[in-house]
C-alpha cells in the first residue's frame, strides 16, 4: 500500500509550526512528488481535483514567496554587493565583482568564466549572451559564494559598473 500523506510528512520533518506552508498544501506537494495526480490525490484527502489544484497552486505560490525572501535576506546580509544596469557587458562584471571583493576582503570562489555563467544561468531571463537585458544585484557572501537577484535598486554603497 502506499504511503499515506501523513507519513511522508512525518519521514520528511514537515512541522507546520515553522513552515510557510500548510498542512494541507505540504500534503498534496509531497503526494504531487510521488507522481499522484490531482484525482488521485483529491480521493485521498476526500475532496475535489479543482481544490486539490487550487490548495497546490497556492503551495507552490508559498514556496517561491518563501525562496524570494530568502533571496532578499542573503542580499541584504552579503559584505559585497554591485549593482549591474540594464545593457552592462557581461564580461565586464567578474572585474567589477573581484574589485569589490578585494576591497571588502572576501575571496571569491569562482574564475572569471565560472562567474560569468554562474551570474547567467541564475539571472535567468535577465541576461542573454553577453547582454545584461534587466538590471541586476550581484551579491557575495563572505564564504565567497555568489546570489543573484533580478530588479535590484541600487542602495547606498553599492558598487555600479
Amino acid at each position: 500500500m502506499a504511503d499515506s500523506a501523513d507519513d511522508i510528512l512525518s519521514r520528511t520533518g514537515f512541522d507546520p509550526a515553522t513552515s510557510v506552508l500548510t498542512r494541507r498544501q505540504a500534503a498534496v506537494l509531497a503526494l504531487r512528488e510521488r507522481g499522484l495526480k490531482q484525482r488521485a490525490i483529491a480521493e485521498r484527502l476526500d475532496t475535489s481535483r479543482a481544490n486539490v489544484s487550487g490548495i497546490e497552486a497556492s503551495a507552490r505560490d508559498n514556496v517561491e514567496r518563501a525562496r524570494e525572501t530568502v533571496a532578499f535576506v542573503e542580499a541584504l546580509e552579503a559584505p559585497v554587493r554591485i549593482h549591474v544596469p540594464a545593457d552592462t557587458d557581461l564580461y565586464a562584471v567578474p572585474q567589477r565583482v573581484y574589485d569589490a571583493c578585494d576591497e571588502a576582503g572576501v575571496k571569491v570562489n569562482y574564475t572569471a568564466p565560472e562567474l560569468m555563467s554562474a551570474i547567467g544561468e541564475r539571472a535567468g531571463g535577465a541576461v542573454r549572451g553577453r547582454e545584461v537585458r534587466d538590471e541586476l544585484l550581484v551579491g557575495v557572501s563572505h564564504e565567497g559564494e555568489v546570489r543573484v537577484r533580478g530588479g535590484a535598486e541600487t542602495e547606498r554603497g553599492e558598487q555600479e559598473l
